[in-house]
This record gives C-alpha cells, structure tokens and sequence, in this order.
C-alpha cells in the first residue's frame, strides 16, 4: 500500500507526468530534459529526484553528466506504462514534448555520425583484415542460441552494434565502454533500433557498477566483442565479467587469433596481437568458469595477412552443480 501511494504522490504532477512519459521513450540528460520541458534546470532536477526516490526513474551518472530513465522492472515499471496507456499523447503538453525530444534526438544523432566520420577510416581498415563481418555476426548469433536470455552485458560496447543484433534475443541488455564518444553514437543506433530494453552506461571493464550475481541477480550472458585485445590485463576483465555472471550463464569472447601484424600495435592501438587458445581457456580456469566451445572465421579469400577471428564460449557453474548444456 505504501509503495503504491507513494509512486501515485509522486507522478500526480503536471510536469512529473511528463517526465515519466518522457523517459519512457528515451534516457536524457537534465540538460534536455529542461530543453524539452522549457523549466528551469533547479525545478526539473526537483522532479527527478521526487521520482528517483519514489522507484519510477533510474539515475545513472556519467562522467559530469547524469542520465535518466524510466524504471524497467517490477510494479513501478508497469505502474509507469499504465500511465503511458492513459495519457492522452496528441494534447498538449505531450504533442510539444515529442516533437522537442525528437530535435534532441537529431542533435544526439548528429554529433554521433560527426564522430564516426572523424574516426571511419580506422574503423574500416581494421574491418578490411579479418574476416567479413556478417560471417562473424551470424557466428555470435550461433553462440548466443535460440534461447531467449534474460540480460545480456556487453563490456565494451563501443557502438553499440552487438546490442543492437542481439537485441531481439534479450529481454534486457548493458552494454558499458570508457568512451563517451563511442556512448553516444551506440545511443543513437538503440533508439533508431527501437530496442528500449537495452542500455548504455559509461563503465570500466575491469570495475563493473552492478553487485555480485546470484540466482537472482547478474547477467545470464557477457560478451567482448573485439575488446580484449585492447587491454592490458584482459585476463582481470574476464575475472570481473564472471563475478556478475548468473550461475550456469555464459562469457563469449569475440577475438582474434594470434597474428604477426605489429602495426596494429603501432598504429590500432592494440595491446595484444591475437590470443592462443590455451590462454584463453586459463583465464576461463582461473575465472571459475568451464570452456563449452569455439569457432574460428578465417577471411574468405585465404589471405594469409588477414586475421582470423576466434569466438570462444565458457559457462558459470550452475547452481545446482549439475551441468548446463549451451545452447
């Protein structure tokens, strides 16, 4: 009784209305939120903290900024879409408030294709050493199954591509990454996607923001996706990506084989030059987790200067100690 009272007190308010079937249809900062409301951003942060305490937004910090969104589980996340269901969205104030979160949206979008274009060309000459990218894609969708997974952490999002092919096989997805640039072109591509079940954080894979998994609580899936090889102690970010791993759920790591190419070193940034399979399956050992499977793609034409890409498969214990087949 409470809990309800307290979420009706909390959106019984013209402008925290709003802002409830705002952010149902995107996560924003408290700078367009006031852009799109038209109040002040003391008086809009005074709503959002009312509804934050009363369970209906989420609040997460990025850097200098804080990013909102509507509650995605449980009663307040149905209470909020019954209120969608009500209100009448062609009045106004809501017709005014989507046509300006749709100028926020194109702002966003725009800032994100100024990125890509700054930084395709390295993007495109990586993609032109391995192997075809849809050859790799349907080799991920292969690993993730047909199953449908409750929660997907993508560490490493970068664009948020993996999000975004995944998205239909996830009832919610995580993808975090270091750089706010690579956040915001990801959060242009989920809301042209549609896939409001997936989100956005600006994270570090090796000290990741959620609570060790239980039964209850965690991932039932965490991938890196061409991220490790990047990083100087990849093995510390697998290690961290179990700790948040339901029992009996899955890590795919998504990488190269080991390769001669130094100017990936010299020139990508890269830190390790691919990974052999032993070292992979050590870290899986020392993570807890057992190997299940792997699939190399080689590039089609047989180059032997191309990179071959690997996707290997572990899975948590599950809870029971008895053994979960992958799917």
């Amino acid at each position: 009784m409470e809990q309800l009272l307290a979420m009706l007190r909390a959106a019984a308010d013209p402008t925290r209305l709003r802002l409830i079937l705002i952010l149902q249809q995107a996560e924003l900062t408290v700078t367009e939120l006031t852009q799109i409301l038209g109040q002040s951003q003391p008086r809009v942060s005074r709503h959002l903290k009312l509804l934050c305490d009363a369970g209906l937004l989420q609040r997460c910090k990025e850097g200098s900024w804080v990013f909102y969104r509507s509650a995605e589980r449980g009663e307040r996340e149905q209470f909020a879409e019954s209120l969608a269901m009500l209100a009448p969205r062609e009045m106004e104030p809501f017709e005014s408030d989507r046509r300006r979160l749709s100028a926020v949206r194109d702002a966003r979008a725009a800032f994100a294709q100024a990125f890509f274009r700054a930084n395709a060309s390295e993007w495109e000459r990586l993609r032109s050493l391995h192997a075809p990218e849809p050859e790799v894609e349907a080799a991920v969708l292969r690993a993730i199954g047909n199953e449908l997974a409750e929660s997907l952490l993508d560490a490493g999002t970068g664009t948020g591509r993996m999000l975004e092919l995944l998205g239909p096989k996830i009832k919610r997805g995580v993808g975090v990454d270091v750089s706010p640039e690579m956040l915001a072109i990801a959060r242009d591509r989920l809301e042209r996607a549609g896939l409001q079940h997936c989100q956005v954080r600006l994270a570090d894979t090796y000290r990741l923001p959620f609570p060790g998994a239980t039964e209850v609580v965690g991932f039932d899936a965490v991938l890196f996706h061409q991220v490790l090889h990047y990083l100087d102690d990849p093995q510390a970010a697998v290690a961290e990506a179990a700790r948040v791993l339901k029992p009996g759920g899955r890590i795919l790591i998504v990488d190269f084989a080991p390769h001669e190419l130094e100017f990936c070193r010299t020139e990508l940034a890269h830190r390790r030059l691919g990974f052999p399979d032993l070292e992979v399956r050590n870290w899986f050992d020392a993570a807890g987790l057992t190997a299940t499977n792997s699939e190399s793609i080689a590039p089609d034409d047989g180059d032997a200067k191309k990179l071959t890409v690997r996707i290997w498969v572990a899975a948590a214990r599950p809870a029971s100690g008895k053994a979960k087949v992958a799917a």
